[in-house]
């Protein structure tokens, strides 16, 4: 019992440190959140907890980042990442880590930017009007790209979250995950 106590005190707090990042400046698109949900995903027990705390966390920045029209699709897609984490990260290796990172990135952006082009009176809703959406995200503006910046955020993320959690895991053999 004081295993997990310990694991789980742990690792929440590897989790919001990650998610208050969210409220400091930072390009576009570049955030921890989808990192939040692939190791939430393949490290808590509790496997529901894994999903609950980048959500709360989300949503708690939100309440003083503000809110927006898109947020069922963008919280809905994290569910969807934090799934692909339970499904593809039951054995954490650097390439899977890195993979699953890349499919959450493109995921990510497929969901929200086809959001964008249904609810928005911007684009014509026609297959050009969704062509149009997509390299909205995917072009530079002011030196950066929507879909670009999200790649690297989920990359480096998932970099520092899951080898800050290798690196403890060496230090401290009690946050080791039974097998």
């Amino acid at each position: 019992m004081k295993r997990i106590h310990i694991r789980t005190v742990s690792l929440t707090a590897i989790i919001l440190l990650t998610a208050l990042s969210r409220l400091l400046p930072h390009p576009y698109n570049f955030t921890p959140v989808a990192a939040l949900a692939l190791f939430g995903a393949a490290t808590f027990e509790r496997k529901s907890l894994g999903l609950i705390i980048p959500l709360a966390a989300m949503l708690l920045s939100d309440v003083l980042i503000g809110f927006h029209s898109g947020m069922g699709s963008v919280y809905g897609t994290f569910a969807a990442i934090w799934a692909l984490g339970l499904v593809f990260l039951r054995n954490i290796t650097v390439t899977r880590v890195a993979g699953v990172s890349l499919l959450s990135s493109a995921l990510f952006f497929l969901i929200t930017n086809f959001a964008v082009w249904y609810g928005s009176p911007f684009y014509p809703q026609n297959p050009q009007g969704l062509l149009a959406s997509y390299a909205a995200g995917l072009a530079f503006y002011n030196g950066q790209s929507f879909f670009l910046n999200g790649v690297l955020g989920d990359l480096t993320f998932s970099a520092v979250l899951f080898g800050s959690y290798y690196l403890l895991q060496r230090q401290f053999p009690v946050l080791k995950m039974a097998r």
